[in-house]
């Protein structure tokens, strides 16, 4: 989830909500990768989730790491609610979940040693105090009321909306994790090529990086339950967008798309309103209930533009949103993945041909499959681990394109960042597959084995 956004001044004219995107268009050699990834902490010897005060608790790990790593420390009502560092940050997620948002780098390289030194400092102000932090698409076996609610305003406002316009809503916030990559586009056009291919091939991700076959203590039926909670969430802000893949689609599309996405919140002066299920074209107008008379900011439209939560996003960037939270390496391969398929125009447009014939229906269908059966998952004729090996092959391909070589030149490219992803597909077994294998035979159907075995 994110901070509050700082976007600029008063919104004057319409035009200005599409100019803020396109204020993101940026050259080939500007673009950059920023990885996000989530993990859960707990109690090393109860294994139980992380309350945010006391000696064993977030608001320990977070002054552990201001305090030992210099970190300068983002506060919320005079809680320590996050950390700010060299273009990072670390923030909150509503259950206590963790998570590193990544400076922009300019390769997978970088963005692979920062993660490295994120878990490492993590790892060591965690030990310190009895706590472990792992990396699973939904916590194995909490329960909700296990789960704290962090001290952040925009969480208690999303709390009890959530639990009116979706069943899930309140799993996702306190019992999953993710990890994610922003990327940049040149322009109005590039970003639409890219969505459109981040949209439809979001399956995909999602069925390498499944890792959440657990909840509650047994297997759930779902190599991804976070892909499934997303799916009965809230309809108006998730979901495979079909009409991004419509004639005429750019940045004024997805403008009117967010206008009509119902606001949460308007932040101001350290307080986050109450805007719940109220209208960003009413503030438009300055006929907003929460704010009678007041017209809003493009800092209020940055925010607003967090609030929405489909499979991919728009902001300033592209923002990739179907992956399951996951062991180490795979916190690499994710922004592989991505990087090899969006930032060399050969494999972008390879990758567009292997996917502009499917209909709305087969995109939805796939996201499902994937949710549920991840690499074995089949719709129609298409096969999921056929599918994923062309798409990670393409990926593969554009990573030896761009050859950003790494360890002082040792390295010639990041195609070895792939490597997890081509282990899954020579295999079959994704992370959740060998989670379920594990339970069922040498966990003895214990979920808790998991801990000892797949902690950070």
């Amino acid at each position: 989830m994110s901070i509050p956004q700082s976007g600029g001044g008063p919104i004057e004219r319409h035009e200005q909500l599409a100019e803020y995107l396109a204020d993101g268009c940026k050259p080939r050699d500007a673009w950059r990768i920023g990885t996000e990834h989530e993990k859960f902490g707990y109690c090393r010897d109860s294994l139980r989730p992380l309350p945010y005060e006391g000696e064993r608790s977030i608001k320990a790990v977070l002054e552990g790491l201001r305090d030992r790593f210099h970190w300068s420390p983002v506060t919320e009502g005079g809680n320590i609610i996050g950390l700010e560092k060299d273009g990072a940050n670390v923030s909150l997620e509503p259950g206590g979940q963790l998570e590193l948002s990544g400076a922009p780098l300019e390769t997978i390289h970088q963005t692979c040693d920062e993660v490295n030194t994120h878990l490492a400092e993590v790892k060591a102000v965690a030990d310190e105090i009895g706590v472990g932090f792992i990396g699973l698409g939904a916590a194995p076996h909490w329960t909700h009321d296990d789960m704290p609610l962090m001290p952040k305003g925009r969480y208690k406002l999303m709390d009890g909306y959530m639990q009116k316009v979706g069943t899930l809503g309140t799993q996702m916030m306190r019992r999953t994790c993710t990890v994610q990559v922003n990327l940049d586009f040149g322009s109005e056009g590039d970003m639409v090529q890219k969505l459109r291919v981040a949209l439809a091939l979001q399956p995909v991700a999602t069925a390498l990086f499944a890792n959440s076959p657990f909840f509650e203590g047994k297997l759930n039926g779902h190599k991804s339950w976070r892909s499934r909670i997303w799916r009965d969430l809230d309809a108006a802000r998730t979901g495979m967008l079909p009409f991004v893949f419509e004639d005429g689609f750019g940045f004024e599309a997805w403008v009117e798309y967010a206008l009509d996405v119902p606001m949460y919140f308007v932040y101001r002066d350290g307080v986050y309103i109450d805007a719940l299920g109220q209208s960003f074209r009413d503030f438009l107008k300055g006929e907003l209930p929460a704010l009678p008379g007041e017209k809003p900011t493009l800092s209020d439209w940055a925010d607003h533009l967090t609030t929405l939560f489909p499979e991919a996003r728009i902001k300033k960037f592209i923002e990739m949103r179907g992956a399951d939270g996951g062991p180490w390496r795979r916190l690499c391969a994710l922004p592989a993945f991505w990087v090899g398929l969006l930032y060399d125009q050969t494999a972008l447009d390879a990758a567009w041909d292997l996917v502009k014939g499917w209909d709305a229906e087969t995109r939805d269908a796939l996201r499902v499959a994937a949710s549920v059966d991840a690499l074995d998952a089949r719709v129609g004729s298409i096969s999921m681990r056929t599918l994923a090996a062309e798409v990670v092959a393409i990926a593969d391909a554009g990573l030896k394109a761009r050859a950003r070589p790494g360890a002082g030149g040792l390295v010639p490219d990041e195609t070895h960042f792939l490597n997890a992803l081509k282990d899954s597909l020579e295999s079959g077994e994704v992370p959740a597959d060998e989670l379920i294998r594990r339970y069922e035979t040498d966990w003895d159907g214990d979920v808790t084995k998991v801990f000892a075995e797949y902690s950070y």
